[in-house]
C-alpha cells in the first residue's frame, strides 16, 4: 500500500435510498473512545496544506456549476491544467472544494468510497481497481460496464460502508490511502461531528470529494462551498491519480454525441414538455424535480434542451423537500406533460417506480398525455460520472426524442445501449489505449 500524505478534512458521501429526499437520521452512535493502536499514526509524518471544513471553506465561485443552471447547456467549462506536474518520486497537491489543497506522496492504491459517481469517476480514470467500499454497493449501476470491453467493477467485493449507520471502526479497518467522501454532506446525516472526520483524517488518510455539486445546493455551514461539472471533478481526480488526458478524450466522446443529437433537434417550441418527479404512491402526488436545473443529477436530461412541463412549481431539491414540491393528480393533470419521467430509477426500479408505470389503472391518472401515450419512463440515475452520463445521454434521448433516435430499452436493459456512441472508443481511453 502505499503512503498518502495529505491534509483537507473532507469526506464525500452517496446515500441511494429509493426516496431520494429523505435523509437518514440518527445513525447508530459510533462511541466516544478512540481506538488505540500501537504503531506511528499518518499523523505522525503528515505534510500539511489545506482548509478547513465549514465556515472557512475554500473561497471560489458558488455560483459554478454543471454547465450552469440554462436550460440549454453546454458544457463547454474545459478542464484545467493539471495544477503540479511533478515526478513520481515527488509530492503533488491538488486543490479542490471543499477540501482545500491536499498534498500527495504517491498515486493512492486503495480508496474508501462512497457514492455512485465518484466510483463512476474512478473507473473512467481507468481506477477501478482502487475503489474498496461503497456505501450501497448492490445499488450501483456497473451493469454499463458490460458493454464496454476489458471495463468492470466487482462490486460484490467491496465493502459496504453503510449499515444502520456508518461505523468509524470501518475506516480503520479499510485502512485506505484515500478517502473519496464528502465531510460536509456526511456530516449533515451521519452521526459523525468535525472532530470524527478529524481523528479518520489525521489517523488513517485525507479525504477528497464534492458531493454537493449534484444539486449545486450546500449547506449554510459552508457559505464557501464551490460548484464543478462532472468533467471539471473528472479532472481533479485525474490529477490524484496522475493521469490528465483520459477525461479531457471521455468528454470529447460525449460533446461529439451531443452535437450529433442536437443537429437532429425540432425547434425550441417544437420539443417534447417533461415532467420529472417522484411518485409517491401513499399520498398518490409526486414530488417535482426540474430536468434544467443546475447540479450533475440533471446532466443527463439538461443537455437535450427539452421543455420542463412543471416549471411553475418548485422542486423538491431547493425547497427543502416542502409540500410546495409535492403536486396532486388533478395538478398533474392540469400541467399535462408529454413524457413522465420518473427520477432516478432505471437502473433498479422499486415498488414506487411500479406503481409509476401502473397510473393507466388509477382514475385521474389514466387520463394524463403521458399515459395514454405509453410515455412513462424511468430516468437515469442521478449519481454519475462521466461513463454512465454518456450511455444516459443515449438513453434519455431516445426517451424524449423517440422517433428521432430510436425506441427507449426497457429499466435496465444496457444491451441495448451504445449505439450513438462508440463503447470500444470509451474502452480504450479508460484502459490508457488511446
Amino acid at each position: 500500500m502505499s503512503t498518502l500524505w495529505g491534509t483537507a478534512l473532507i469526506v464525500s458521501a452517496y446515500l441511494k435510498n429509493r426516496n431520494d429526499f429523505v435523509l437518514l437520521g440518527g445513525p447508530k452512535n459510533m462511541g466516544d473512545n478512540d481506538p488505540e493502536y500501537g504503531k506511528p499514526t499518518r499523523r505522525d509524518y503528515v505534510k500539511y496544506g489545506g482548509a478547513v471544513i465549514g465556515g472557512g471553506l475554500l473561497a471560489g465561485c458558488a455560483g459554478q456549476s454543471d454547465s450552469g443552471s440554462t436550460p440549454t447547456e453546454t458544457e463547454s467549462d474545459e478542464p484545467t491544467a493539471t495544477e503540479t506536474s511533478t515526478p513520481e518520486d515527488q509530492s503533488y497537491s491538488v486543490t479542490m472544494s471543499p477540501v482545500g489543497t491536499v498534498e500527495f506522496e504517491s498515486v493512492p492504491e486503495d480508496a474508501a468510497v462512497y457514492s455512485n459517481h465518484d466510483a463512476d469517476i474512478l473507473v473512467s480514470l481507468g481506477q477501478a481497481d482502487v475503489i474498496t467500499s461503497l456505501g450501497f454497493p448492490e445499488n450501483y449501476s456497473a451493469e454499463y460496464y458490460d458493454e464496454l470491453p476489458g471495463v468492470s467493477l466487482d462490486t460484490d467485493s467491496l465493502t459496504k460502508l453503510y449499515d444502520d449507520g456508518v461505523d468509524k471502526e470501518v475506516f480503520y479497518e479499510l485502512d485506505s490511502d484515500v478517502h473519496h467522501i464528502d465531510p460536509v454532506w456526511f456530516k449533515s446525516w451521519s452521526s459523525f461531528d468535525e472532530s470524527d472526520i478529524e481523528e479518520v483524517e489525521s489517523n488513517i488518510a485525507p479525504f477528497f470529494a464534492n458531493y454537493h455539486s449534484r444539486t449545486n445546493i450546500a449547506p449554510d455551514s459552508a457559505p464557501d462551498y464551490q460548484f464543478y461539472t462532472i468533467w471539471e471533478l473528472v479532472d481533479k481526480y485525474a490529477q490524484v491519480y496522475q493521469v490528465p488526458e483520459r477525461g479531457e478524450k471521455l468528454k470529447a466522446v460525449r460533446d461529439e454525441m451531443l452535437e450529433d443529437i442536437r443537429a437532429e433537434l425540432p425547434p425550441a417550441e417544437e420539443r417534447p414538455r417533461i415532467g420529472v418527479v417522484w411518485y409517491d404512491r401513499k399520498k398518490e402526488s409526486f414530488w417535482v424535480y426540474h430536468l434544467n436545473e443546475a447540479g450533475f443529477q440533471n446532466a443527463h436530461t439538461r443537455p437535450l434542451q427539452a421543455n420542463d412541463a412543471l416549471a411553475e412549481f418548485d422542486s423538491g431539491p431547493r425547497s427543502g423537500w416542502s409540500d410546495s414540491a409535492l403536486i396532486d393528480m388533478e395538478a398533474m393533470l392540469e400541467a399535462d406533460p408529454d413524457v413522465l419521467l420518473q427520477f432516478s430509477d432505471w437502473q433498479n426500479p422499486d415498488e414506487a417506480t411500479e406503481a409509476f408505470f401502473a397510473l393507466d389503472e388509477h382514475p385521474v391518472g389514466q387520463q394524463l398525455t403521458a399515459v395514454q401515450n405509453d410515455r412513462l419512463y424511468a430516468g437515469g440515475d442521478a449519481f454519475q460520472g462521466p461513463i454512465i452520463n454518456i450511455f444516459q445521454i443515449e438513453l434519455t434521448a431516445k426517451q424524449f426524442y423517440p422517433d428521432l433516435f430510436g425506441q427507449p430499452p426497457e429499466p435496465g436493459n444496457t444491451s441495448e445501449l451504445g449505439e450513438m456512441f462508440d463503447p470500444q472508443r470509451v474502452a480504450d481511453i479508460i484502459n490508457g489505449e488511446v
